[in-house]
């Protein structure tokens, strides 16, 4: 159990708290009462846990039939009450004064739950002492295969230089590789057949992604010291789950919940690589009229040579969230991020199969001026801003509105050689073609490197209304965002930054991204939920292209042959996507589900990239979910099972149209069907050790037999052609992987050690799908942590100790082919992604937490 969790984690540590603290009362005070929905109906097998401030006295019950709960024995104090349903927010009340031989009658209603405070220890699982310890775990009122990861987790069982690639890689089926270090570049993350841009991430339930196709940076906007838990749902989720892609499935971080108690932290790590993090943290804790306001800050740097050779990372980044409760139905909360990041990361993805033979494992770049790997020549400079502000409010009769405006903005300016292993030579100082006037000419000037900007600022809003009934919970509402992006990449001269005249490309677009949902949540009894939905999706693109230098556009028209300055195209995508789920509680602490879900992604605005016209748009990928699954919660045991089908419409082709001049078609590259099991549980020895595993088994293969192909004849509709990849992999897609952890978790001591196998599984080489095969790999971590504890002033004092790839495991972990055909020989010249080297880190946490 984790008695050192703070009740204010809304995990309630219900059975933890209780379990560790004995009680001494004689006294025969008692609080009791009932526990009701908005609308006034009973909620049986509610958790109530009663706890005084010092965590001295704890009791806990659960609601009958009727709502009805009694807790007795209570010596005279004043208590904090913490309540908590399936499907309902977590209920706090605050300041209960029991005295001596009474009975303090408390009725407790509970309001609709609130995605940030479902990382929690369950209330009807509370008697389960391996749910309590476990590091990640599933939810008994789930309807599809979801983990969920505690701040408990991300604060002692990850490293503090972590993000949230790495903070998610323990769960079923998820891999990533990071090759310059924990937290020190931008990884992408894989699960189930489905590579990034086709699932979402989202902050506070925020979806945030690039605009030119809805891919994520892990190294921009969300480090892990602003992550508060993670519910990671492996599926499209219900009608209300919004987002560009949630098909694949949704990595949801939550922000840092409130806290009762003011603290205040002050953290120095340093570890492997010169790696250094200062970092400064402040909970107000509840203050103001009433103590209804609380608001959370936190501030810090890092700075890191990296593990690959002049991989530099300097971050700079602070947040805060605010949040007050205007009434018993009403809480406003606002949050704010600011990120600055500069890198010496090149455009490349590794270093070239020669270079590490010849130069050591971790080579990247160097400090020669006459290279274009010259760490100088290669940089990134990334600021970011993230801002929202929640509103939700109780209507009355059973009615909720929750609304949330939001803003954010990225900034990746970055610029690059662009041959790997060249020298940069005094040729790059001329731009003989530009200036001669040519046009349409395929040698840019200024070959040596690039000046490249991905800008863009969204603005968006999540309204939706609720209505709760004795039968179920009604949900409608309306996901919106506009965004505005400039894109450019100029031919540079990387020795002083002279850009071209005219770019590789330079385009700015507005896009509009809509998504009407409804669902209605049915209780037909007390142990099913059946839920179904529909939702609406509709997107449009709106693009001004300027002239450039043949490499994407140019600047002649093909039919007019008139030059131009830009040019505009358009593009709209609808979807109509409906959803069901249901989940069967056979037993309290048993439950089963099973999903049928719809969902679809856009192309990326580079369908567009074409010298002429785009006469046929590719229409929106499509996928099929099915999906069924059951949860087993019991004192010492804690077992988890999935099972998916996923149908996914795969990629296109562009072709010329043979109707149009310069006109482009797109056709269908072939559909993928990804299928397998997914199972994790966690073994609770004793009240504080435990062991988690968890295991995947699957495919993810394409299935169409036949393309589309472009017809021999002019005018002539597509011809269909055998698929050449038809039986073969997806890439990225691991066969098997395996994950375990054995933890030891008390009131001071935490320790863990925790391994990531990855199975066999294949790259792709261009057009080419199963080609390059990648052999298994894996990654142990070691964790130490020692907290001061006992209500004293340095409550929350913490040293750490922090290993990663403990075993200093070598492995490649991608390759990209120089020649890329249909069948791989190694080459000298191939581009490798690598495991990082070992990394110890070590940290020292400086607690102030005032007397209570």
């Amino acid at each position: 159990m984790r008695p050192n969790s703070r009740p204010t984690s809304v995990t309630l540590l219900l059975a933890a708290v209780a379990a560790a603290v004995p009680l001494h009362s004689q006294s025969s005070a008692s609080i009791t009462g009932v526990v009701t929905d908005p609308h006034g109906a009973a909620l049986p097998n509610a958790a109530v846990v009663v706890h005084n401030h010092k965590n001295t006295t704890a009791r806990k019950a659960t609601s009958d039939a009727a709502g009805h709960f009694i807790i007795m024995d209570l010596p005279p104090d004043t208590y904090e009450v913490d309540t908590a349903a399936p499907g309902f927010s977590v209920s706090k009340a605050e300041n209960v004064i029991v005295q001596a031989n009474q009975s303090t009658d408390l009725p407790i209603v509970l309001s609709l739950s609130d995605i940030s405070q479902q990382v929690t220890v369950e209330a009807d699982a509370s008697d389960s002492v391996a749910a309590q310890l476990a590091p990640l775990d599933a939810r008994l009122d789930a309807r599809s295969a979801r983990t969920e990861i505690s701040d408990h987790y991300i604060e002692n069982f990850t490293s503090p230089i972590a993000d949230y690639s790495e903070v998610i890689a323990l769960s079923p089926g998820t891999f990533s590789v990071n090759s310059n270090g924990v937290g020190l570049g931008d990884s992408k993350n894989y699960f189930r057949g489905f590579a990034d841009g086709q699932y979402d991430i989202t902050f506070d339930g925020i979806p945030f992604e690039d605009t030119n196709s809805p891919t994520h940076h892990s190294w921009a906007f969300f480090p892990s010291q602003f992550i508060g838990g993670v519910d990671f749902d492996r599926s499209p989720g219900g009608a209300s789950t919004i987002g560009p892609t949630p098909f694949g499935g949704s990595i949801n971080l939550l922000s840092e919940p409130a806290r009762s108690q003011q603290d205040m932290r002050f953290g120095v790590s340093y570890g492997s690589y010169n790696t250094i993090l200062y970092d400064g943290n402040y909970t107000t804790g509840d203050f103001g009229p009433s103590r209804k306001m609380n608001l959370w800050v936190d501030v810090h740097h890092l700075s890191s040579d990296g593990f690959q050779t002049f991989n530099r990372q300097r971050r700079t980044a602070g947040a805060l969230k605010y949040q007050y409760k205007i009434s018993d139905g009403t809480t406003l909360t606002g949050f704010s991020s600011v990120l600055n990041l500069d890198t010496n990361t090149p455009n490349f993805s590794g270093p070239l199969r020669s270079e590490v033979a010849s130069n050591g494992y971790n080579y990247l770049l160097n400090n020669n001026p006459g290279s274009s790997e010259y760490y100088r020549y290669n940089f990134y400079h990334v600021p970011t801003d993230f801002e929202y502000v929640g509103l939700k409010r109780e209507l009355g009769h059973g009615w909720y509105l929750d609304t949330k405006p939001y803003t954010y903005s990225y900034n990746n300016h970055q610029n690059y050689a662009n041959t790997q292993a060249s020298t940069i030579t005094a040729a790059c100082d001329t731009e003989a073609a530009v200036k001669a006037g040519a046009a349409n000419t395929a040698t840019t000037a200024y070959a040596c490197g690039t000046d490249k900007l991905n800008s863009y600022r969204k603005y968006g809003e999540i309204t939706s209304l609720s209505q709760v009934s004795h039968v179920g919970i009604f949900r409608a509402g309306l996901w919106y965002e506009w965004a505005a992006t400039n894109r450019f990449q100029i031919p540079q001269n990387p020795r002083n930054l002279a850009d071209s005249v005219l770019p590789n490309f330079h385009e700015q677009f507005w896009t509009n991204s809509y998504q009407p949902f409804a669902e209605y949540e049915w209780h037909p009894t007390q142990k099913l939920t059946v839920v179904g939905g529909f939702k609406y999706a509709r997107y449009t693109q709106d693009l001004k292209q300027y002239a450039d230098n043949g490499k994407t556009i140019g600047n002649i028209d093909p039919v007019t042959k008139v030059p131009f300055a830009f040019r505009r195209a358009y593009g709209e995508y609808n979807s109509y996507l409906p959803s069901g789920d249901a989940n069967y509680r056979i037993r309290q602490n048993w439950s089963v589900y099973g999903q049928i879900a719809t969902g679809s992604v856009i192309p990326p605005s580079n369908v567009f990239d074409q010298a002429g016209t785009v006469s046929t748009l590719p229409k929106p990928t499509g996928a099929f979910t099915l999906q069924t699954g059951t949860v087993v919660k019991l004192k010492r045991v804690s077992l988890t099972g999935d099972y998916y089908h996923i149908h996914f419409g795969n990629t296109y082709t562009a072709i010329a149209d043979p109707n149009i001049q310069s006109g482009t078609q797109f056709f269908s590259s072939g559909d993928t069907v990804t299928q397998g099991f997914e199972g994790e549980t966690n073994l609770a020895f004793t009240n504080h050790l435990s062991l988690y595993l968890n295991g995947t088994v699957g495919t993810a293969k394409f299935v169409s037999q036949t393309i589309s192909t472009p017809s021999a004849v002019a005018g002539q509709p597509a011809v269909a052609a055998v698929n050449a990849a038809y039986k073969q992999w997806v890439g990225n897609t691991p066969a098997n992987t395996q994950g375990y952890g054995l933890s030891y978790q008390n009131n001071r001591f935490d320790a863990g050690i925790f391994n990531k196998r990855i199975g066999p599984y294949w790259n792709a080489q261009g057009k080419f799908q199963q080609v390059t095969p990648i052999d298994p790999f894996q990654i142990t971590n070691l964790f130490f942590n020692y907290s001061l504890r006992g209500g004293h002033l340095l409550d929350g004092s913490k040293l750490r100790l922090s290993f990663n790839n403990l075993f200093n495991t070598r492995s490649i972990t991608s390759v990209s082919a120089l020649n890329k055909t249909a069948t791989f020989t190694p080459n000298a010249a191939d581009t490798l992604g690598q495991l990082p080297g070992r990394s110890v880190t070590v940290s020292f946490v400086f607690g102030l937490s005032p007397k209570r």
